[in-house]
C-alpha cells in the first residue's frame, strides 16, 4: 500500500502522462517476460507508440484541445487496477 501510494503522489506531482512510464513497462513485463534485453526496447517503444496514438485520437476527436490526460487515463486506470489485483502477473522463478 505504500508503495502505491507514493507512485500516486510521483504521478500527482509529474503529470497524468508520466504514470505511462509506470504502468507501460509493467505491461510489456507482462508481454515479453523479465528479460531486459527485451524488456528495455519493449517498453521504450511501447510507451512511445502508446503516447503518439493517444495524442492522434485526441486531435481527431475533437477540433478544440483535448487533454491527452483524460485519454490516457480510460486507458491505462484500468489496466494500472488490472495490475494491482493480479499483482502484476508476478512469477516466482
Amino acid at each position: 500500500m505504500k508503495a502505491i501510494f507514493k507512485r500516486e503522489v510521483k504521478s500527482y506531482f509529474t503529470g497524468m502522462i508520466g504514470w505511462v512510464g509506470l504502468v507501460i513497462p509493467h505491461f510489456c513485463r507482462m508481454l515479453f517476460g523479465y528479460d531486459y534485453r527485451r524488456l528495455i526496447p519493449a517498453a521504450a517503444l511501447f510507451g512511445a507508440a502508446f503516447l503518439l496514438a493517444v495524442d492522434d485520437i485526441a486531435r481527431l476527436v475533437t477540433t478544440g484541445e483535448l487533454p491527452l490526460g483524460i485519454l490516457t487515463a480510460f486507458v491505462g486506470a484500468p489496466l494500472f487496477l488490472y495490475l494491482i489485483a493480479t499483482g502484476g502477473g508476478r512469477r516466482v522463478h
